[in-house]
């Protein structure tokens, strides 16, 4: 498992395909703040729940010029069904070996049902326009997540 971040930490920089094959590259949004978050699996009830509050806030989110970028292990033709069954508007990556997430602390062990298992560990992190985190947060639960990150963000 790679390092959780923490604020002050340099973002790592990455480059990912989303749901049309596009890459999209990390370090090309500066200027603007950045959630980043990590989800396990596109179309499972938790991971919709949390895309649709992003999507739902995005309008909100770009008015104080924050994007969202939503990572999961799913295939960029999955995440283009989840986009249109769904009808997200954020943008959604795809992170097949996993080593974004692991090199965010996003990917390892966790509890599920009582087990310990290796997977995504569903976090948020915000960069900050110059590339540096300035919230960081671990086993967040998708309900009340987005509300909660936008007070965090002092975002109405």
């Amino acid at each position: 498992m790679g390092e959780r971040l923490t604020p002050g930490d340099a973002a790592p920089d990455f480059t990912l395909p989303d749901d049309t094959g596009a890459q999209v590259t990390l370090s090309d949004l500066r200027g603007k703040r950045v959630i980043v978050y990590f989800y396990p699996a596109a179309m499972t009830p938790g991971c919709t729940k949390q895309a649709c509050d992003f999507s739902d806030s995005l309008e909100a989110l770009r008015a104080a010029d924050t994007e969202v970028v939503g990572i999961s292990p799913d295939s960029p033709d999955k995440l283009a069904r989840f986009r249109e069954r769904d009808g997200l508007t954020i943008t959604l990556l795809s992170d097949a070996d996993k080593s974004v997430m692991t090199a965010w602390g996003a990917y390892g062990e966790k509890k599920l049902y009582g087990k310990v298992v290796e997977g995504v560990i569903r976090s948020t992190i915000v960069v900050g326009p110059d590339g540096v985190v300035t919230h960081a947060q671990y086993n967040v639960k998708a309900t009340g997540h987005v509300a909660r990150i936008r007070r965090d963000l002092g975002i109405e």
